[in-house]
């Protein structure tokens, strides 16, 4: 990634969590962070990662709702961030969270299963 690219992308992911933030109304976006930005070589398509809390469906629905809404992120992106172009947007599901979250239960698992006296001499 080039310069240009990585502060438009920073630029971007700040301006998608200020309108996540203040902006957008629909009910089916519930709690959503956004996780990261990835923007093409001629900053005309961006894709936004996302975290949503909450169940399957939900996150569905709420994706669903984001990707519903591309037109309103690209027009204020073009119009708030003066950009050449108004880049397409994308919403993905960023699970990275929910993989590390797996990764430190497993390791803890193991660490209890491997050291179990530790526990005992605790108490």
């Amino acid at each position: 990634m080039t310069t240009r690219q990585d502060r438009v992308s920073d630029l971007i992911k700040d301006e998608v969590s200020r309108l996540l933030l203040r902006e957008v109304r629909d009910p089916r976006v519930g709690f959503v962070t956004v996780t990261g930005t990835s923007i093409s070589p001629d900053l005309k398509n961006v894709r936004v990662f996302v975290s949503v809390l909450g169940d399957l469906p939900a996150r569905e629905a709420c994706l669903k709702a984001l990707n519903s809404a591309a037109g309103f992120f690209r027009k204020n992106l073009f119009k708030n961030l003066r950009l050449r172009f108004a880049p397409s947007v994308a919403f993905i599901h960023d699970d990275s969270l929910d993989r590390g979250d797996r990764i430190e239960r497993v390791l803890r698992q193991i660490h209890e299963a491997e050291h179990p006296a530790d526990d005992e001499e605790e108490e």
